[in-house]
This record gives structure tokens, C-alpha cells and sequence, in this order.
């Protein structure tokens, strides 16, 4: 089978719980992987299991009541250079999602190599920002098409693997060409975000709800005034929880 003819048979969209209609908004979530590698994920994909975590949490946030959770499913475990084979998944995964349950404001939730795929198909008419969790964001990684999108960022500085300054001059390059940016310094979970996990998703789950515009529970105000490249502390948004 060819690399066409494969893409065709492959849907990049999985919905395991369809919420629609009506639907509010969705979240596609984009898992890591590696820089090279032109091999399927494997059976026991263990960056889209992390994910799944995220998801769960989501599912039980009364904000993400009408709201539909979704995965970007990759052909390839790999970015592959200049390839970037997970940015091609991800806009036909949004276009499957706008044939599923029409446009919608989308939301795209990324780890690591699924952030830097986020960020890349963030000009997508329907998509309205981009979470962006652990990001491989290399230097001169364009931002000018993220104007008018909102990006909000979390890293660990300690990363050994991606880093966390790059993710803050990737928002600030962003901030300039007219997004609306947030960086959020964690303070731990390095990246593979197992430590502090917890913390990972109530950050992440409220970052996607500030996107999309949903109303906070009673009791947790919102952080509507907290934008810019800084980074901020995470502490200071949990410090505003009641």
C-alpha cells in the first residue's frame, strides 16, 4: 500500500465518546514521539496512554460537559524532518472532525512532539488555540500564523528533554505576531509529566477551558487577566482556586 493510499484507509481522528450535537467546542489531544521514525506507534503506545490521562480529566470537568474529547492518531511515530508527518494528521483529523460534527471551535492539547504539530496546524480555520504541554519548540519554529490564537504553555524548567526556555521565546515570538499567550512555569513532572501529575491535568483541563471561552465552576475565579509570555508560576493560578 502506498503512503497515499495508506492515508486514505487511516482515519486520524478517534472520538470514543461522541458528544454531539450540540457540542460546545472539542479537544484533540496529540501525544508525543520522536524526532525520526518512519514506523507506526506500537501496540503499547505509551506517550498516547499519558494522554489518555488528560482526557479522563477533561471527561470529568463539568466545564468540558458539551464539549467533545478527541485524539489525533499518527501513521508515524516520527516528525521526520522536514516531512513533519504529525502536522499532516492533525489538519486531517480537523478535517474529519468539521465532517463528524461541523465547525466547531477546537482546541488542540499536545505533549512534546504533538505540541510542536498543534502549534504547526494552529491556522486552522476552526482552531481557537493551542495547549501546549512539555513543547518541542526549536528555535526559529514559526509563530506569525498564531496571530489571533490563544497559546498557553506549560514546562517544567528542569526538562531534560525539550526546553522550557525555547518554549518561552516561542511565546514571545508568538505574543509579538498578535496571539494571546500564557506560560506557565510547572514545577516539576520534568517531561514526562508523571511527577506532579495531578497538577499537569487541573492546569491543562482549565487552560482548555479559558480557550474555549467556558465558564469556571462556582467558587474557582477565572484567569482572564493572567496573559503573557512571562512564564508565571503555576502556584499562582492554583492560588486563585476557593
Amino acid at each position: 500500500m502506498s503512503e497515499a493510499e495508506r492515508s486514505s484507509a487511516f482515519p486520524a481522528l478517534y472520538v470514543p465518546e461522541p458528544r454531539f450535537p450540540p457540542a460546545a467546542g472539542a479537544v484533540l489531544l496529540l501525544h508525543g514521539g520522536r524526532a525520526d521514525s518512519l514506523a507506526p506507534p506500537s501496540a503499547l503506545n505509551l506517550p498516547d496512554l499519558r494522554m489518555r490521562a488528560f482526557a479522563r480529566v477533561l471527561g470529568e470537568d463539568p466545564r468540558h460537559a458539551d464539549v467533545l474529547i478527541g485524539y489525533v492518531r499518527y501513521r508515524m511515530r516520527g516528525w521526520n524532518g522536514e516531512r513533519a508527518d504529525p502536522v499532516h494528521d492533525t489538519r486531517r483529523a480537523l478535517a474529519e472532525l468539521a465532517d463528524l460534527a461541523g465547525p466547531l471551535p477546537v482546541v488542540l492539547l499536545g505533549h512534546s512532539m504533538g505540541a510542536r504539530a498543534a502549534l504547526r496546524a494552529a491556522d486552522d480555520p476552526h482552531v481557537r488555540g493551542v495547549v501546549a504541554l512539555a513543547p518541542w519548540c526549536p528555535p526559529g519554529e514559526p509563530a506569525t500564523h498564531l496571530a489571533h490564537r490563544t497559546v498557553i504553555a506549560l514546562h517544567d524548567p528542569a526538562d531534560p528533554i525539550t526546553s522550557a526556555t525555547d518554549t518561552w521565546a516561542h511565546l514571545r515570538r508568538a505574543e509579538a505576531a498578535g496571539a494571546r499567550v500564557r506560560g506557565i512555569r510547572m514545577p516539576g513532572g520534568r517531561h514526562t509529566m508523571i511527577s506532579r501529575s495531578r497538577l499537569w491535568h487541573t492546569l491543562a483541563a482549565r487552560s482548555t477551558a479559558d480557550v474555549l471561552g467556558l465558564a469556571a465552576p462556582p467558587g474557582v475565579s477565572t484567569s482572564e487577566t493572567m496573559w503573557g509570555a512571562g512564564p508565571l508560576d503555576a502556584a499562582v493560578f492554583l492560588s486563585r482556586s476557593r
